[in-house]
């Protein structure tokens, strides 16, 4: 499929990722649409000219956006669209507001998650509700907190489709002076890894709560990334990289950074936290816990060794002790 020369670009979500979106699109591209379900927050955006729940450093350009708590209003004015809202969220916010089709649109998923209860892929969501061409998916991964693009620190974004010609003319969207585009076709191994690292940011951060120390974390994160190449790779078997940023990278930036949501959820869980207490104490979604769940369900059919995911499974829906689940974690380590 041929992206037009100056498309028209929609963003879907209202958090702290949809708004470093918006913030990269408007870098580079005259005017977006941008729909928020919260009517409230569109006013608020209005008079303050910033998010005013997430981001709010990050100024923008007023006469670049068009808001509209309409979704079928931003896709019928839209040619590529971007979906960035947490997984758990999609049915609600999409399947009850959507009755246009998007098979004729350019569709990119900015969602690191599984659709809960079916455990599919944005992906595969996209293309068996609303029969979007694999060719016409395109899949954003990479080591890229929102905080940082607020701040226009240097990142890199991986553009994944099975057409890379669509590929790079969506990643050409979002390139800017403080970000660099990357393409590949692995658009099952780049949603799969997005979903893998947060479940491990998650485990990193249930350590971290129990006060292990560097050395450890490091042998866990190496575990980690070889536990993600054994799934991806029998889920969806191909030639692929693990060492590339969107696997490798994602997840190190995941398990270790202050802005890492999941890390600190499960640092959360490792001080002693109930699972309901540390979500209502945090003020944004730790996609890690519903992922975690998804995989572990997948994994029954595929029997793949995973040891870091079964403990964080056990630790947040078996309740498990932290203490006494990763103990055990550690005799499966090398």
């Amino acid at each position: 499929m041929e992206i037009v020369d100056k498309p028209r670009i929609g963003v879907v979500g209202g958090g702290s990722w949809a708004t470093a979106i918006a913030k990269m699109l408007t870098e580079n591209n005259g005017h977006i649409n941008w729909f928020m379900r919260n009517i409230e927050s569109i006013k608020a955006f209005k008079v303050l000219k910033h998010n005013p729940r997430y981001l709010c450093e990050a100024e923008f350009d007023l006469d670049k956006i068009t808001f509209t708590d309409d979704l079928d209003k931003l896709v019928m004015n839209s040619d590529v669209i971007v979906f960035a809202i947490p997984s758990a969220f999609v049915k609600n916010v999409v399947t009850t507001r959507l009755h246009l089709p998007l098979k004729d649109k350019v569709v990119v998923s900015a969602i690191k998650g599984l659709i809960p209860e079916e455990n599919l892929t944005i992906g595969e969501f996209l293309h068996q509700q609303y029969e979007v061409p694999l060719e016409q998916i395109v899949i954003i991964s990479g080591p890229c907190h929102s905080e940082e693009i607020a701040l226009e620190r240097l990142s890199y974004l991986t553009f994944a489709s099975q057409d890379l010609k669509v590929a790079r003319a969506v990643a050409q969207l979002f390139e800017c002076f403080y970000v660099k585009t990357t393409i590949s076709d692995d658009i099952y191994g780049t949603e799969y890894g997005a979903v893998l690292k947060n479940v491990f940011a998650i485990a990193a951060g249930i350590c971290h709560g129990l006060r292990y120390g560097d050395n450890f974390q490091a042998v866990l994160i190496s575990n980690a990334i070889q536990e993600m190449e054994r799934f991806v790779n029998t889920v969806h078997p191909m030639q692929r990289d693990i060492k590339f940023s969107a696997y490798l990278g994602d997840l190190l930036v995941t398990s270790y950074s202050q802005f890492s949501r999941n890390r600190t959820f499960g640092t959360m869980i490792g001080k002693g936290y109930s699972v309901k207490s540390a979500q209502m104490e945090m003020l944004m979604i730790a996609e890690g816990y519903f992922g975690v769940k998804g995989i572990h369900e997948i994994n029954e059919e595929f029997k793949v060794h995973m040891p870091i995911t079964n403990a964080v499974y056990n630790i947040l829906y078996e309740r498990i002790s932290p203490t006494m689940e990763i103990r055990l974690l550690t005799d499966e380590l090398r």
